[in-house]
């Protein structure tokens, strides 16, 4: 009985991890800070920039985390039901992405597919 027991909670104890939600959380460069966000957060981001209608920004380069935006990208203000921990970046919506910066550097923070 004992042994069944302990071998229940060592398999509730592996499983458990596979059913927690992934949280994203990517190191911002340059920036002294990393961004985290939840798998609900990341959905109520995409609905929005359907929603309204977003209109997507072209960039020449490259980007991904880390990378500067050039000065010509116009940046829009993050809105504030994305989550009160974002509201300190800015985004553009560039190839189906959503591309959190880093508004007085440039610099790419956080990019959801």
């Amino acid at each position: 009985m004992k042994r069944t027991l302990l071998a229940s909670i060592a398999v509730l104890a592996l499983t458990a991890p596979l059913s927690a939600q992934t949280v994203v959380t990517t190191p911002a460069p340059g920036v002294g800070a990393s961004v985290t966000i939840a798998p609900e957060q990341r959905t109520r981001i995409r609905q929005y920039v359907t929603q309204q209608k977003v209109r997507p920004v072209t960039v020449r380069e490259r980007i991904s985390v880390g990378a500067t935006l050039p000065a010509d990208v116009e940046l829009v203000a993050v809105p504030g039901d994305w989550g009160p921990d974002l509201g300190r970046y800015h985004y553009i919506y560039s190839d189906d992405r959503v591309v959190l910066v880093e508004p007085s550097s440039r610099r790419v923070v956080h990019v959801i597919e």
